[in-house]
């Protein structure tokens, strides 16, 4: 096994806030961060020693900064896999390029997740609008239709409840590869996430459950419930069969809806995961300091609740202005991501309470 100690450079594709929060963890452990992003700036440059401006298609881009670093990985799915591979050429990229392969795809993430045994809703593949139409008969009206590619907090995404819609949800998705995907019967949504080291050993976190308003996370708690508790055996299993089957090193996250017919897989990120920001201060390791540890080849940390109760909930657009009257409260932890811009839907910080 491969050991980075401290003191080494951590290579970091993309320099959002999971980028930010990544550096932080892997400064606290002694080491030194180096971001590469096709943008000039981003919330990770506040907390980064370098950073490398380079589009993921520059080649030669990509192999300097492979040089210059002992390990890679990324904190967002949506880059080329090729540019991972490149880097794999050069040196060791944790996760690898195959989990991105398989989470960037939503038709083979399901398929993916369905040979594994998996509970998913029922779903069609859409090339065209003759496909979502026989899609509609075969799943039903009440449906939501995703780009097949790239769209996350509820970008890419037109929900239909009857089959009139189908010409005006082809054309708001910009008529793109897509899937057709049945409506779900369920009562709470939550989250599964693991680390896993270079030798399997994978450890969970507590799941949260998960509350959307708009297609965005607006709030994670723990402890989830009965409902959730009592499904988490069986998405446990199947998402340390998804971290198996892609031999995954780092973090990894899988969402679920809790229904009366068990857990349902509904998507997976192959990083850090918003809905466990919570374990900054709510589990004695969190989620980023286990992924340095896990890319390093450090032993690690213990996963375990660090209080009573944890809520998290993210400051949307101008909600980050009300940091003062947050601060009020002593028992609240805030984060901010150093985004200069309040815009609606933007995620700008979020704010953590712990019972103890």
């Amino acid at each position: 096994m491969t050991t980075i100690p401290p003191g080494s450079t951590i290579g970091i594709l993309g320099g959002g806030q999971l980028g930010r929060m990544i550096a932080i963890a892997a400064a606290q452990l002694g080491y030194r961060t180096h971001i590469y992003a096709p943008e000039g700036s981003g919330p990770a440059a506040d907390v980064s020693p370098r950073w490398t401006q380079g589009a993921y298609e520059d080649a030669d881009a990509l192999a300097a900064f492979a040089d210059s670093v002992d390990v890679v990985t990324y904190e967002f799915e949506n880059i080329d896999p090729s540019a991972v591979e490149v880097l794999a050429t050069h040196g060791l990229v944790r996760p690898g390029a195959h989990a991105l392969r398989v989470a960037q795809d939503r038709l083979a993430e399901k398929r993916f997740v369905c040979d594994l045994g998996g509970l998913t809703a029922p779903f069609a593949p859409v090339d065209s609008l003759d496909d979502l139409e026989e899609a509609l008969d075969q799943i039903g009206s009440r449906a939501i239709l995703k780009t097949n590619r790239m769209g996350y907090d509820g970008k890419g995404q037109a929900r239909l409840s009857d089959p009139g819609d189908a010409v005006g949800a082809w054309n708001a998705i910009g008529r793109q590869s897509a899937i057709l995907e049945g409506f779900v019967t369920f009562a709470e949504e939550f989250s599964v996430i693991l680390v896993r080291s270079a030798q399997g050993d994978i450890r969970f976190w507590d799941s949260a459950v998960n509350v959307h308003k708009d297609g965005i996370l607006d709030s994670s708690t723990v402890p989830a419930g009965p409902l959730i508790e009592g499904q988490l055996a069986e998405a446990r299993a199947l998402a340390s069969k998804v971290a198996e089957a892609l031999d995954y090193v780092g973090v990894l996250t899988l969402e679920f809806f809790a229904s009366a017919d068990g857990p349902v897989f509904n998507e997976m990120a192959p990083r850090v995961h918003n809905s466990g920001h919570w374990t900054i201060e709510g589990a004695v390791t969190s989620q980023f300091e286990n992924h340095v540890r896990a890319i390093c080849g450090l032993p690690l940390g213990d996963t375990g609740l660090a209080a009573a109760r944890v809520e998290m909930r993210n400051l949307i657009g101008v909600e980050a202005n009300d940091w003062l009257q947050i601060l009020s409260d002593p028992a609240n932890h805030l984060h901010l991501y150093g985004k200069h811009e309040a815009r609606p839907g933007r995620k700008m910080g979020h704010v953590t309470r712990l019972t103890l």
